[in-house]
């Protein structure tokens, strides 16, 4: 399953998902965005305070992550990378939501420099998308996130 949803968050990128497209529910699914894009802007957010235990509280236990650099991460991973990273620039742009359901894929573009968890000068532009699921408690975790470099 975690393979599937891979290679459908890497076809998504690799398309090049541009659609702002909502399905269902109409002001529903725009209530989903927005809480989507905030949760997006939150991570970010605290990602640059170095705030892994936030970012971890947007993540599902079995959350996966594969880098631009094609190297694969647990929610485990991320947070403590992101408890060990020193950003200047940590930001996100266009960012577009597609509902279906309870579950969303939400694409966008990051810009980052400094350090990340692993001591790595970055200066670099992504492409990125997550999948979004939502729990039976009704909250909203990523369960899966993949990003690509823009050349």
């Amino acid at each position: 399953m975690r393979r599937f949803l891979l290679i459908a968050v890497a076809a998504l990128l690799t398309a090049g998902v541009v659609s702002a497209q909502q399905t269902g529910g109409g002001a529903a699914a725009g209530a989903v965005a927005k809480a989507l894009t905030d949760m997006e802007n939150q991570w970010v957010k605290a990602s640059k305070a170095a705030d892994g235990d936030a970012v971890g509280a947007l993540l599902a236990t079995d959350f996966v992550a594969l880098d631009s650099d094609g190297t694969m991460h647990t929610k485990a991973d991320v947070v403590a990378r992101v408890k060990k990273s020193k950003w200047t620039v940590n930001e996100i742009g266009d960012v577009k939501v597609l509902v279906h359901g309870d579950s969303a894929i939400v694409t966008g573009s990051w810009t980052g420099k400094g350090a990340d968890g692993t001591g790595k000068t970055v200066d670099a532009k992504e492409r990125w998308a997550d999948t979004w699921v939502k729990q039976a408690n009704g909250k909203w975790l990523c369960v899966a996130s993949a990003s690509a470099p823009i050349k």
